[in-house]
């Protein structure tokens, strides 16, 4: 059984979902809400939408529940003789259920996504919202935050800024550089291993690695 996003490096949730087959349930918890009609002929048992309520984690989980334990069912009916005791294979399913019911429920108290961001120029401290962030480039024991009006560097590391942005608008596409998807202009793949995105406002082009390329798909 696997919790999956619909967005996801490399094959989309949906392809993975078609790839497991009938080997596992699958439930996608996600913000794309028009992707839901595809995700259960996919063979998804739910589809809850971001942000997650307690509520409707555990409605997904106990419906997951009550599948297993109806194929479970029909699986002792069929075998004429008395039930076995649960195997290890469905305890520890169990037990994988209850653990990414508390991690998911813990992941609703983050705090709020960072809206404002403080940078050192000169003697000054910058206070940059992260509306106007175009995108963040780790460089060397910095990071370099390039905005509407201009640049600056902040020690914070890459990987921990990430954290405390917003998932749903910044996008990581390589190790060294996370993007801010409203200032894209358009993604281009220049062969079977390299993309580069264009940006609305700046001339420079953005590296896509190999891993963050299934971020654009198309349609």
């Amino acid at each position: 059984m696997c919790f999956l996003d619909i967005r996801m490096p490399g094959l989309t949730g949906i392809e993975v979902a078609q790839r497991i087959g009938g080997r596992a349930q699958v439930v996608f918890v996600t913000a794309y809400g028009d992707h839901a009609l595809a995700a259960f002929d996919a063979g998804a048992v739910d589809y809850v939408l971001k942000p997650v309520e307690p509520a409707r984690l555990t409605q997904a989980v106990q419906r997951v529940r009550t599948r297993a334990a109806a194929v479970q069912g029909q699986s002792a009916g069929a075998l004429a003789g008395p039930a076995d005791p649960p195997s290890a294979q469905q305890a520890a399913v169990a037990e994988l259920l209850a653990r990414l019911a508390a991690d998911m429920a813990g992941k609703l108290h983050r705090p709020a996504a960072l809206e404002v961001i403080q940078a050192s120029v000169g003697k000054e401290v910058r206070l940059i919202r992260t509306d106007d962030v175009i995108y963040f480039e780790s460089d060397a024991r910095y990071t370099r935050v390039v905005h509407a009006d201009g640049e600056a560097l902040i020690r914070t590391p890459l990987k921990e800024l990430l954290a405390q942005l917003d998932s749903q608008r910044f996008w990581q596409i390589h190790r060294s550089l996370i993007v801010n998807h409203r200032h894209i202009a358009a993604a281009v793949r220049v062969d079977e291993g390299t993309m580069h995105l264009s940006l609305r406002s700046r001339p420079e082009k953005l590296a896509v690695s190999r891993h963050f390329q299934g971020l654009f798909k198309g349609q």
